[in-house]
């Protein structure tokens, strides 16, 4: 069986590479539907899984200067404190196995259905932050901070229970929130953001005995060959052509994790 998972990071690696996105949001339900990994198993492992591979994008980025480190710190003000205290909170319910996983393959859904329609509605945020006449619809400067830090806490929250929405889902609103930016820029802090967020959340699930370092290791073995060769194959892969079929597939399996049972 540790072949198919490192095949299965492999192909999860193979789309990041490409596509920039899908590593929760494909990794999680591949794990629970397919391979019938426990709901919060899945979510813990993933996390350490994505802290360790989007290590890599991040450094990319931080050595091209594609990176607005103030969004990053902004976002993390948010959503780390609210990743710990997500954990704390898991960790006082003391929930039941069924109770846990009714939790987190509700949550699971949605954050699914969300990320699928980021996917679609990417460009027309982008149109919808911009008038026709070239000005740009934006928040009152001194509201930014705040807007990015709730951002960041509601990434926070999401990312630690379903391991889903660090990517596509805070790219979506960070486009709206900074239109004058570039996309670049955005991409990087993103990316950055998501590396301590993920690395505190799967700790946090390490500490609830939600990891499985085992299946963590041969994930990996597949998905680091896969995202190199991902990123070369980039540029001759139309990107929007991907984004669709990557959006159709998560509103399928969000659709699916909300009846799984």
């Amino acid at each position: 069986m540790d072949w198919m998972y490192t095949l299965s990071g492999f192909l999860v690696g193979l789309i990041v590479g490409v596509t920039g996105v899908g590593g929760g949001s494909l990794m999680t339900p591949l794990l629970v539907l397919f391979f019938g990994v426990s709901p919060a198993t899945a979510v813990g492992t993933d996390l350490l899984y994505a802290s360790l591979t989007k290590t890599m994008g991040g450094w990319a980025h931080g050595r091209r200067g594609t990176v607005d480190w103030k969004i990053v710190g902004l976002l993390s003000a948010g959503s780390l404190p609210a990743s710990v205290l997500t954990i704390l909170t898991l960790k006082y319910l003391a929930l039941d196995e069924k109770s846990l996983r009714g939790l987190v393959t509700g949550v699971l859904s949605v954050a699914l259905l969300l990320t699928g329609t980021a996917l679609l509605v990417k460009d027309q945020v982008k149109k919808i932050a911009r008038r026709r006449d070239g000005m740009v619809f934006e928040l009152h400067h001194g509201h930014l901070p705040a807007a990015t830090i709730i951002t960041g806490v509601l990434v926070g929250t999401l990312v630690t229970i379903s391991s889903v929405g660090a990517g596509a889902l805070g790219m979506v609103v960070l486009l709206f929130l900074y239109p004058r930016h570039q996309t670049v820029k955005l991409v990087g802090a993103d990316i950055v953001h998501a590396v301590p967020l993920t690395a505190l959340a799967g700790m946090g699930h390490l500490a609830l005995g939600t990891v499985d370092l085992v299946l963590l290791g041969s994930l990996l073995l597949g998905s680091l060959p896969g995202i190199y060769i991902g990123s070369h194959l980039s540029s001759k892969v139309p990107e929007k052509v991907l984004r669709l079929v990557l959006a159709t597939m998560l509103l399928i399996i969000g659709l699916k994790m909300m009846f799984y049972k």
